[in-house]
């Protein structure tokens, strides 16, 4: 299926604000690191956000974690959402709208970790750290999902997986939009769609990577969630855009997941781009909708 005007338009779009810079080069992707350390991003919530939400910020823990509720009605549950970024890239505005869209239309609380970035966040921290608000708020909450994209799809899985196996707790539901899930990055089928994504790219990405695993191995699942066998996760739900270096890993991701008897819903976008359910597009608000569904659905 051909993608709708707006998806089609997006490339460019990228293409023209050089928003790929720091990901296609070694040199671009240093240069955007060094800035940021420099000039560190914003990451508070938008003014204008959803009237019937509200927002609420807790740093006793030593990260900012937000909590957005729904006013409209009660909530029930939880979902911690983690945001993307490349491990480097504070959370921004379109990740504020999908979390908004998810307290309100799905009518439960979402909790947003601050985490911190490269070169100072590492995985073993931010992994731990991120176990540590899911146990939290199952005592807070009740039931709790965990949700993210990109390299928070990498963080909620190798969360998921540490709760897992450390602390016998499953994951009623994961959500995951475009995760990076192998980063060693050496998959093969990334040669073969590198040329069509004009987003991302390996050589800047693994600059990124060697800062974000600190002193783990590539292959430690709370590093590359795929190294992890499985078993035993609860359900899976995955996006991932065929017009994305990351799509090839993602999609051995949930074959072996469906292999080893998990509960997938797997959801791929003919010819979309990284983490389309955020954008502004056809296919972002029907993904939108479909996340909103199984964050309802009951577990």
């Amino acid at each position: 299926m051909r993608p709708s005007l707006p998806s089609r338009m997006v490339p460019g779009v990228i293409r023209v604000m050089r928003r790929n810079r720091r990901y296609t080069s070694a040199a671009g992707a240093q240069e955007f690191l060094d800035d940021c350390v420099l000039r560190p991003r914003p990451y508070g919530p938008p003014r204008r956000l959803r009237r019937d939400v509200e927002i609420a910020v807790d740093s006793s823990d030593g990260w900012p974690v937000y909590t957005v509720t729904p006013t409209a009605t009660a909530p029930h549950g939880n979902t911690v959402y983690v945001h993307g970024g490349g491990w480097v890239g504070e959370i921004v505005s379109q990740h504020w709208s999908l979390v908004a869209h998810i307290a309100a239309e799905a009518a439960t609380t979402v909790t947003v970790p601050i985490y911190p970035l490269v070169p100072f966040g590492t995985a073993d921290r931010v992994v731990a750290g991120v176990v540590d608000l899911v146990r939290r708020n199952r005592d807070r909450f009740g039931q709790v999902h965990l949700a993210g994209d990109s390299a928070g799809g990498q963080i909620a899985l190798s969360a998921a997986i540490v709760l897992r196996d450390v602390h016998n707790v499953t994951v009623p539901r994961t959500v995951l939009i475009s995760p990076a899930v192998d980063l060693s990055m050496t998959n093969p089928e990334i040669d073969r769609i590198q040329p069509v994504d004009p987003w991302l790219g390996r050589e800047g990405t693994r600059l990124f990577i060697d800062h974000w695993r600190g002193e783990l191995p590539l292959d430690d699942p709370r590093v590359s969630p795929i190294a992890a066998d499985p078993r035993g996760l609860g359900p899976l739900t995955v996006f991932t855009g065929t017009r994305d270096i990351v799509h090839p890993d993602a999609r051995l991701l949930v074959d072996n997941a469906a292999s080893a008897g998990v509960d997938v819903d797997y959801h791929e976008g003919r010819n979309l781009l990284h983490v389309y359910p955020l954008l502004p597009t056809p296919e972002g608000r029907a993904a939108r909708s479909v996340i909103v569904d199984r964050l309802t659905a009951p577990c």
